[in-house]
């Protein structure tokens, strides 16, 4: 019923960036929250960010001042731009809805990998 796809992963220089975009489809009402989580190789997959459609944000704070989700409510896309990237970024990262924004029904993405190199 609903898929989220992820595009802009990939490689890149400590220090640099990269723009993830998420597109949900087959939804009819409006998404409640979006957002992005991560999992690198032998840890636990975290909350990246997160953004309701009122546009309240949530970021972790390994990527507080460094990340920015936005979201286009009109076309369920979600953004992550990601600046100033450390090798510690590496990691498979997820798009997530949630429509009611009470964890009764959630969506994942297949995941972009970017990897940071030193």
């Amino acid at each position: 019923q609903v898929q989220l796809v992820e595009s802009g992963g990939g490689l890149v220089q400590a220090g640099g960036s990269l723009r993830l975009s998420c597109a949900a489809s087959g939804i009819i009402f409006s998404i409640n929250t979006m957002g992005w989580y991560r999992q690198a190789p032998g840890r636990q997959r975290e909350l990246v960010a997160a953004i309701t459609s009122g546009g309240t944000t949530n970021y972790a704070a390994s990527v507080k001042g460094r990340f920015t989700i936005s979201r286009v409510n009109a076309k369920n896309t979600v953004y992550l731009q990601m600046n100033s990237l450390k090798p510690e970024d590496t990691a498979v990262y997820y798009c997530n809805a949630d429509p009611t924004g009470l964890g009764r029904r959630v969506y994942w993405g297949q995941g972009t990998q970017v990897t940071v190199s030193s």
